[in-house]
């Protein structure tokens, strides 16, 4: 096989709360599960689609896909803070070959990432992110106006169809989901100071990027105590999503819009489309099979907690 994919929910929360002991031993176990999948698997190059969290992509200007061509960790939530190994050649190959199918993708020389899209390769490769060559993919996520989940679908497809045939083993990698409504502060309701973090936010002091990681640890702990004003997991939604995942017909996915998800699943739902992105990836391969899945919904960690992994038919 020259084709798989992990894709992961991600949490800043994984170091800064504590759901109960079964509970994190579930977690572990289904980390353990994808370490050994990547490990065997033993890809050339990783495909990351991740989100962000106005950390590295902000209102000034806000495209819906970005390829980096560099990229570097912004070390949010004591993640990975420095440099990923990007071939950058490949990277604008694949840019063009994007382009080439009619999907209008921006470009980076000097992408910044954050938590959102490095923790999976903290976790798959222990901490080591610079393990495998890799292409980060920025996937719009939290940011309205948001484009239709079509047009990820087919975004994921013109990225896919670059490694078709290829004699490359790539993993495709989706960062994200499933339902949960995380204190990130919203275009249309924000407060002058918010709105101008969200707009041009970059380089915070060290104080404004630990108050901002408190509050949402704070925001975590009381929503696991049954305090917190935010929406609630929807494990009858997540579940439905990851039917569609292994059902192999990405096109399931177009029938998703960006109200009935928020409404249903919380603002940051929309995390899921970097699951559509790689599904689609994978699937412009080859019919794929979905060889595991862990799915839990987690209050501590603000997230219906999913992990899968999938790989080419024969």
């Amino acid at each position: 096989m020259t084709q798989a994919l992990v894709c992961m929910s991600h949490s800043p929360l994984l170091h800064h709360t504590d759901p109960p002991a079964e509970t994190k031993a579930a977690v572990e176990a289904a980390f353990a599960q994808a370490r050994a999948f990547v490990q065997d698997f033993d890809p050339d190059l990783v495909v990351n689609f991740g989100p962000d969290h106005y950390n590295g992509f902000f209102y000034d200007l806000m495209p819906p896909f970005c390829i980096g061509f560099t990229a570097r960790g912004i070390g949010d939530y004591d993640s990975f803070a420095g440099t990923l190994d990007v071939p950058g050649d490949l990277a604008e190959e694949l840019a063009q070959h994007v382009m080439d199918r009619d999907i209008d993708v921006a470009i980076s020389r000097r992408m910044h990432v954050d938590h959102g899209a490095v923790q999976p390769m903290e976790i798959l490769y222990r901490g080591d992110v610079a393990a495998k060559p890799v292409v980060p993919v920025f996937v719009n996520s939290v940011a309205r106006p948001l484009v239709k989940m079509s047009r990820i679908r087919e975004f994921g497809r013109a990225v896919g169809s670059y490694f078709q045939g290829s004699d490359k083993r790539v993993l495709f990698i989706g960062s994200g989901g499933l339902s949960h409504d995380p204190p990130v502060p919203r275009i249309e309701t924000a407060t002058d100071v918010q709105r101008e973090m969200l707009i041009d936010g970059r380089n915070p002091t060290p104080q404004a990027r630990t108050a901002r990681e408190e509050r949402t640890i704070s925001t975590a702990l009381r929503f696991a105590a049954g305090q917190a004003d935010i929406l609630d997991l929807n494990p009858e939604w997540d579940r439905s999503f990851l039917d569609v995942c292994r059902s192999g017909r990405v096109e399931g996915f177009d029938t998703y819009t960006v109200d009935e998800m928020a409404a249903a699943a919380g603002h940051s739902v929309h995390e899921v489309r970097t699951w559509v992105a790689a599904y689609s990836a994978l699937r412009a391969c080859g019919e794929y099979t979905v060889d595991y899945e862990f799915y839990r919904p987690i209050r501590e960690y603000i997230a219906g907690f999913a992990l899968t992994t999938a790989t080419l038919r024969p």
